[in-house]
């Protein structure tokens, strides 16, 4: 029905470039405005980092998170960085349908390892929840499943007790923080997973729900997100 709903809107109103506002034959942007995206081409294969090469940076080799790999389209810069604050903030649900567009774009011209086998978002407090009235990363992942065929899991992933805010925390403090503040009520036994947020900043929030899907029985576990604080 989403698909209908989409093609309907498409011959309604003309595709228009998410940041120059062009008319363009994408859903997502123009082809100029994509070549100036700060793309997340170079990084870390464990936690998405930028590098100068994709090889595992320091803080990795050091204390290696709890997931397989990460991956994230963008570097979290402008005009990315409007992008999410807009969809995060101001409900502004068409930048969740471009952005997952390229993402689902970058991942089918880039990876050459199978894909999971599901998609489960990470969750957000009940307070922000009511408050906000949408998880972003729901909207994310609802934009990004469909193009890639993957199954899409919003509710198996809970908090277990809200953390504290975390901003202005280091990565130490954030581990602290989200130890033990998820939980999956679903056996992932012997299943690939893809966990996605909105932006990876230091990695702990991505870390601590990794660490639930490997109770739950997860094979392989994946951290994907929008974009990488740099």
């Amino acid at each position: 029905m989403r698909s209908w709903v989409d093609q309907f809107i498409g011959l309604l109103a003309p595709s228009q470039c998410a940041f120059c506002g062009c008319q363009c034959e994408s859903a997502a942007c123009c082809q100029a405005c994509s070549e100036d995206l700060p793309w997340n081409q170079t990084a870390c294969p464990s936690c998405a980092q930028p590098l100068r090469l994709s090889v595992l940076c320091a803080t990795c080799l050091k204390r290696p998170p709890s997931f397989d790999s990460a991956w994230t389209a963008f570097v979290h810069l402008d005009p990315v960085r409007r992008c999410v604050h807009q969809l995060k903030y101001g409900a502004r649900f068409s930048q969740a349908r471009s952005m997952g567009h390229l993402m689902a774009a970058s991942l089918k011209q880039t990876r050459s390892s199978a894909l999971p086998d599901l998609i489960i978002p990470v969750p957000i407090a009940r307070k922000k929840l009511f408050l906000r009235g949408y998880n972003q990363s729901v909207e994310l992942a609802r934009r990004l499943s469909r193009p890639l065929d993957i199954e899409l899991d919003t509710q198996s992933a809970k908090l277990a007790r809200n953390p504290e805010e975390q901003i202005g925390q280091s990565a130490a403090q954030r581990r602290r923080n989200l130890r033990g503040a998820f939980r999956i009520d679903r056996d992932l036994s012997g299943l690939h997973v893809a966990l996605l947020d909105d932006v990876m900043t230091t990695g702990a929030t991505l870390d601590a729900l990794a660490r639930a899907a490997r109770k739950a029985g997860a094979r392989k576990v994946e951290a994907w997100a929008l974009a990488r604080a740099p």
